[in-house]
């Protein structure tokens, strides 16, 4: 019972929900579905779906991730990031618009919650480590700007193709002659409505005397003034007969049973995209989690976020739906709402499936260009050009790596951009350690304190040799530490210890076991003796057996203090 409660949350918080849980999950439930019906319509539109896909993707996964996740107010949905990445990955497969199309996005759905499954199960949430924050924020960032530019042939009303960012502008600028005017006076006044109500609204109703809970309502309910607006308006003037694009007809029912596709060759194709996608999704899902988390001293369990998004995943692949994962703007609005509990969310799917069921209808005739305007302000909210500064000032490599993943998502796409960002990041930890950091050291005078020779006025002598390895050592950064060590060693120096301080040092890989144990032979030819000093405890569970322990030329000691009073020559006093 105890490892079904692990692998279900919701059997642990389920036991204590109260009925005061049960008011605030449903106050938040409210407002998130507000905000979620023309997002969701929104972010399926941006994936090269129909805009009920959206909806069926925010509903049984959501549902799902109550029974398997263990974020309290995590919102699961349809993202777009992950949208945009579904669109760049079924649409090399399948043609917009056909069947073909949604059966590969119901495919890269079922592949990408299959393998956070199997990361779940075999407890390997640690993967997305190797995604550093700076490229995340650059590939975020980069994404941003795809996403808004992809979204301008919507608020332009002309058909303006590309996946990247010059194919884009070009393709807009070779179709500047078909601009439809109604539909850019739409776009353009449903764009700066919507900045002006994530901006502006709450402090102009809270000037006319609203309560500051109603005006937050009222708030996160303006993309819905802005469709329900811009529906009437078209509908009344019948615009859609001068140009303006709208929804049309969206099916009227509950998320219908899909079947992903299994075509050998269609997984083949979408395998690596749906790997890339999960990580994405699952670093952004993550961090999202233990941020709301940790403000209200919760936990976060990695593996079982993985187990939880996966299920999500599965879950959209056979109810109609595509990739999804947690959303920052809809996780923040449920937190700040009062969400207590995952059930929050299942109120939500089940107002989801209300709306699918009764209010399709009336969005008929939604502009495209609204939906647009709603993805626009949404993404460009990710955009982040302070990381490049930041990074810049602290760390060249990491500004490297930055600009790197921007120019490459910008130029290549996001598929090129999501591997280089993996690749680079994986490439920034072995450049780093490949140089491991050793500081020679010596005596804190009347301290039993060691000290860098470079920064502090410390005791040395001419015989002993006193290296602080600030780094574990593997196969990488081995030979580095041994090269080191024989360049000072040279014919006709004075040196007869040298003493390696362990006390950075938190593991030992065979490779670098075999460089120390010829550094250890070589040293005896030359008459000196090496000498290991604050190993810790693991390091030398691991070294005890090893060929390097048994022939030793020099001792093992428990502190740097302790070497370094046996191996110093002692003043002789005069008699």
């Amino acid at each position: 019972m105890q490892r079904l409660r692990h692998y279900m949350p919701i059997l642990q918080w389920g036991r204590s929900y109260t009925r005061e849980s049960f008011s605030n999950d449903m106050i938040a439930a409210v407002i998130v579905t507000i905000m979620l019906i023309p997002q969701s319509l929104a972010y399926a539109m941006l994936a090269g779906l129909p805009p009920e896909a959206g909806i069926y993707a925010s509903i049984a996964p959501i549902l799902l991730y109550a029974v398997f996740g263990t974020s309290r107010a995590l919102a699961v949905g349809p993202v777009a990031v992950v949208s945009l990445l579904t669109a760049s990955a079924v649409g090399q497969v399948a043609e917009q618009g056909t069947a073909g199309y949604a059966v590969a996005a119901l495919t890269l759905a079922f592949l990408s919650g299959g393998f956070l499954v199997i990361l779940g199960i075999l407890r390997l949430g640690f993967l997305a480590n190797f995604l550093s924050h700076p490229v995340i924020a650059g590939f975020i960032t980069a994404s941003g700007i795809l996403i808004a530019t992809s979204q301008l042939k919507h608020i332009l009303g002309v058909s303006a193709h590309g996946h990247t960012l010059p194919e884009m502008l070009g393709s807009l600028l070779s179709h500047l002659g078909q601009i439809n005017i109604w539909t850019l006076l739409i776009g353009v006044a449903a764009t700066a409505f919507l900045f002006w109500v994530r901006k502006g609204m709450k402090p102009f109703l809270l000037s006319k005397g609203l309560t500051p809970k109603l005006a937050d309502v009222l708030t996160k309910a303006g993309p819905v003034a802005a469709v329900f607006v811009t529906t009437v308006l078209v509908w009344m003037t019948g615009l859609s007969d001068h140009g303006v694009k709208i929804v049309g007809a969206v099916p009227q029912s509950l998320p219908p049973l899909t079947m992903p596709g299994l075509d050998p060759s269609l997984v083949k194709s979408l395998l690596l995209p749906a790997i890339l996608l999960s990580i994405i999704g699952f670093v952004e899902s993550i961090s999202v989690a233990q941020t709301l988390a940790a403000k209200k001293r919760q936990r976060i369990d990695p593996d079982q976020e993985l187990i939880g998004l996966g299920a999500a995943n599965l879950g959209a692949a056979f109810t109609g739906g595509y990739p999804v994962t947690g959303g920052f703007a809809r996780s923040v609005v449920n937190f700040d709402a009062g969400a207590e509990t995952p059930a929050a969310g299942a109120f939500t799917a089940i107002g989801l499936a209300i709306a699918a069921v009764a209010l399709t209808p009336l969005i008929y005739y939604l502009p495209a260009a609204t939906l647009a305007a709603t993805i626009i302000v949404a993404v460009l909210s990710l955009v982040d050009f302070s990381m490049l500064g930041k990074t810049w000032r602290y760390s060249k490599a990491d500004f490297i790596a930055v600009m790197a993943t921007i120019l490459l998502t910008l130029t290549m796409g996001v598929e090129v951009g999501v591997a280089s960002g993996v690749i680079v990041s994986v490439m920034l930890h072995l450049y780093k350690t490949s140089r491991p950091h050793v500081a020679e050291v010596g005596q804190v005078p009347g301290t039993q304190h060691f000290r860098n020779i470079n920064r502090h006025d410390v005791e040395t002598h001419p015989s002993v040799l006193s290296l602080r390895v600030d780094e574990s050592l593997y196969f990488v950064n081995a030979r580095v530490l041994e090269d080191l060590i024989l360049s000072r060693v040279t014919d006709g120096c004075a040196i007869r210890h040298v003493i390696l301080m362990f006390s950075a040092v938190n593991a030992v890989d065979f490779s670098a076991l075999e460089a120390l144990e010829d550094l250890n032979d070589r040293l005896r030819d030359m008459g000196v003796k090496l000498h290991l000093s604050e190993v810790k405890g693991p390091v030398m569970d691991k070294l005890r057996a090893t060929h390097l322990i048994s022939h030793l030329t020099g001792q093992i000691f428990l502190s740097q203090y302790d070497a370094w009073e046996t191996v110093r020559p002692k003043p002789t006093i005069a008699v």
